[in-house]
């Protein structure tokens, strides 16, 4: 991979049509099918430099071409096939690499000496000039002929236009969304996973998608016990499963599957009698007062989801001294829809992976470490319902329309919870199917969804999520089976395991991570794509904020009713977690959700409910949800894999670091001061160097790809070793809509409130600095390149 790139520049443009043959040719030849193989990619680098070499040194070639009227003719059939006419070009000044193309001896550099004699014979004459009418007649048919026939073998997907788009996109149905949706919820009832991923290869494979593949991992699970935990309140001798219904057999034979799966993977296990205290959310101004009043140690603490991450909340449990806690959702934090006072419902403490592997696939040979529990806490969920059992509370908690919370009285509560799961190592499948681009086939885009693993319960989502991305490659093989490709190689993925800890998506990217680091372009999430119906809700990295927010606005023009959408950057669950956090790759998805959950509380979504809590076809009857959630991720990823210049935004990336620091934390005048330098910088090479992305006179083989090289590193400066627990690693992510300012300066800055130590801020403040000024030599390194390369030139 390495020589590849350091082959790029000694790359002239009049190499660009021995490249454009030579990837044709290797996209005809049957071969290898891995796309991420590194002796691959390198071979076809030295392969392709060694033709356009060898192109460059035949001095007839250029003759040929200037020479040739059929030729000529050839090449304005290409010109017309790009049709280039319906970008609209920059106002900005002409670019300095134009200059490559304006010396005064090109043109004729190469022409004909005049004829040594004047004595023709005229028949002579009119034998040449017969021959050189028929001869240019022949070749216009030719070339008419030829464009006619065969109009995508001879043009780039990168001069797509919007109309061209569309035509893809029109072909997704709504329908044909909900019928895939129903034969994969029939599949549901396997108790293998490989049954599902069979299938889901098997449809993929008949759409036309190129060398469909399982990838499989073997790792370490945490499932439920063979009986459901328990929590019995000492004072009665009172037992309740996690849903608030007595230990009876009768209440764990109508939902023993439910009761099963309502636990926390990865959680110690055993058994614990204490006192319970209300931690209410467990912040750090929630535990610090509770510990002024008592003692906490090995105590059970009742802790709220949402507001902050749970492993971030646990670790804060964890290092007070608690020995177990029970986890709840209050109700006032719902959408008044939502009924789930009885439902139990699961989640992971897992950060993502295979607990035995950390850091490193989970292949044949890899060292195993004794990791059976992620944390010493026990943690149990639990319904609302058990909740106010335990509150001695049956009364409606809703006065004059106002909700009040759950809280536990000041007199002591004695619990008894008994936890048991069962941690062994199973096969986790990815279902992985790849495009192979025309132009930059070694340029990747990553399309995610995910499958539902049969040690687990996922609800509906995994179908939903599987039936979306599958509508798109239909849609898309259907125009790719008429001669079309995109510039850039599409990578099809369905994730397992996702729901322990997104454990199949680590795993692959921890397999392919340096392929990935040096040619994974962007990542576009279908993970969850309904989670309500009432408004749409856009998560993108800076850097694509702005091509989202334009496809918002399309989206709302062709609805009655569309309320506004606003594009952000926060944390979100499911398999992009891995690409975001640890590769720093620019990230986008769309989902619907109910506004309520959008206003409140964040980070409810890390609790998983069974399958009768969600009911895909009740919020999404007609699936027109389903299939305006397919067009606009399609239209996302076919600009990002087409488009010769990557559409990202440089400055939008530096507007944003700008927000973040925007707050009443002392000591960033330093920072404010070098954000504004890279603003500086950004907006250079955003006005400077951008051009290429709206005239295509200026799109230069060698610039394009080195332009495109700096665009899609420019997030990977953003990336900070050490985090708190559940926080990103990605710091241009924030922690929820409410909050703009960078998390870990939050974070540090309450540590700081806390503890009275600075230390801890002043750490953060250097991750930050650090970050930016990585960013800011990012650009100015870029800038320089080009300088170099037109001095070079001239």
């Amino acid at each position: 991979m390495g020589e590849n790139e350091a082959s790029l520049p000694n790359t002239s443009l009049q190499g660009k049509k021995m490249a454009y043959q030579k990837v044709n040719a290797d996209q005809r030849a049957p071969g290898h099918s891995q796309y991420l193989d590194n002796d691959d990619l390198q071979a076809t680098a030295l392969d392709l430099e060694w033709d356009m070499e060898k192109e460059l040194e035949e001095p007839g070639f250029d003759q040929f071409q200037l020479d040739s009227a059929e030729n000529q003719n050839l090449e304005n059939s290409e010109t017309a096939d790009l049709n280039l006419d319906s970008i609209q070009p920059a106002t900005s000044p002409k670019g300095r690499f134009q200059r490559l193309q304006e010396e005064t001896d090109y043109a004729t550099r190469y022409t004909r000496s005049a004829p040594k004699s004047n004595h023709c014979n005229l028949c002579r004459l009119l034998k040449i000039l017969c021959t050189a009418i028929i001869l240019f007649i022949f070749g216009i048919l030719i070339g008419y002929y030829a464009h006619k026939n065969c109009p995508s073998n001879a043009t780039s997907s990168g001069t797509l236009d919007h109309q061209l788009y569309q035509e893809i996109l029109k072909t997704i149905q709504a329908e044909d969304i909900k019928k895939t949706f129903r034969n994969l919820v029939q599949l549901y009832r396997s108790e293998d996973d490989t049954d599902i991923s069979k299938t889901i290869k098997t449809q993929w494979t008949s759409l036309g998608l190129e060398d469909v593949q399982l990838v499989n991992y073997s790792v370490l699970l945490n499932l439920p016990g063979p009986s459901p935990s328990s929590v019995t309140l000492s004072s009665s001798g009172q037992c309740f499963h996690p849903n608030g219904q007595p230990c009876s057999e009768d209440a764990r034979t109508q939902s023993s599957q439910d009761l099963l799966y309502s636990y926390a993977a990865y959680s110690a296990k055993g058994t614990l009698e204490a006192k319970v205290i209300d931690v209410s959310y467990g912040n750090t101004d929630d535990l610090k007062r509770i510990k002024k009043m008592r003692n906490v140690t090995n105590q059970i603490a009742l802790l709220k989801l949402g507001k902050l991450p749970l492993l971030y909340k646990l670790s804060l449990l964890e290092k007070a001294g608690f020995g177990g806690v029970l986890l709840y959702i209050d109700p006032c934090d719902l959408p008044k829809t939502a009924n789930l006072s009885y439902e139990t419902f699961m989640v992971s403490l897992n950060p993502g992976g295979d607990p035995s592997t950390p850091g490193y696939p989970s292949v044949v040979g890899s060292f195993r470490q004794d990791r059976t529990n992620l944390t010493s806490l026990l943690v149990q969920p639990i319904s609302a319902a058990l909740v106010a059992k335990l509150i001695s509370s049956s009364k409606d908690r809703t006065k004059n329309g106002a909700c009040t919370p759950l809280e536990l009285p000041h007199n002591e509560r004695i619990v008894n919870m008994h936890i048991q799961t069962v941690t062994e190592f199973k096969t986790v499948t990815n279902v992985v199917g790849y495009l192979k681009g025309l132009t930059s086939p070694d340029r990747y885009v990553i399309v995610g969804s995910h499958h539902h693993t049969a040690p687990s319960y996922s609800g509906q989502e995994w179908a939903s999520s599987t039936a979306v991305i599958t509508a798109f490659i239909q849609a898309l093989m259907f125009r790719v089976k008429r001669g079309w490709r995109p510039d850039r190689s599409i990578v099809f993925c369905s994730w397992g395991g996702t729901v322990l800890g997104n454990i199949g998506s680590y795993e692959w990217g921890e397999d392919f991570r340096k392929v990935l680091q040096r040619n994974l372009v962007a990542y576009v999430s279908l993970h969850s794509p309904m989670k309500g119906n009432s408004s749409l809700r856009s998560v993108a990295s800076p850097s694509l904020q702005q091509l989202v927010a334009e496809k918002n606005k399309v989206n709302c023009s062709r609805r009655a009713q569309c309320p506004e959408t606003n594009v952000s950057s926060v944390q979100i669950q499911g398999d992009a977690d891995y690409f975001i956090n640890h590769l720093g790759v620019p990230t986008v998805q769309f989902a619907y959700e109910d506004t309520k959950a959008i206003q409140d509380p964040g980070f409810l979504s890390e609790a998983l409910f069974p399958k009768s809590a969600k009911k895909i076809e009740e919020m999404d009857p007609f699936f027109k949800l389903h299939e305006t959630i397919t067009k606009l991720s399609g239209e996302v990823i076919l600009q990002i894999a087409s488009e010769p210049v990557l559409p990202f935004n440089a400055l939008d990336i530096a507007l944003e670091v700008q927000n973040s620091l925007k707050g009443d934390q002392p000591n960033t005048h330093q920072l404010l001061a070098l954000a504004s330098h890279l603003r500086e910088s950004a907006e250079l090479f955003q006005s400077d160097e951008m051009r290429p992305a709206n005239d295509p006179k200026e799109r230069v083989p060698l610039r394009v790809r080195m332009l495109n090289d700096i665009l899609q590193d420019m997030e990977k400066n953003f990336l900070v070793q050490q985090v708190p627990p559940g926080f990103y690693r990605n710091i241009l992510y924030h922690l929820d809509d409410k909050t703009s300012q960078f998390s870990i300066l939050l974070e540090a800055w309450e540590h700081r409130k806390s503890l009275a130590s600075n230390e801890t801020f002043q750490e953060a403040l250097s991750k930050v600095l650090h970050s930016i000024n990585s960013a800011q030599v990012h650009f100015k390194a870029g800038l320089n390149v080009f300088d170099s390369v037109l001095d070079g030139n001239n």
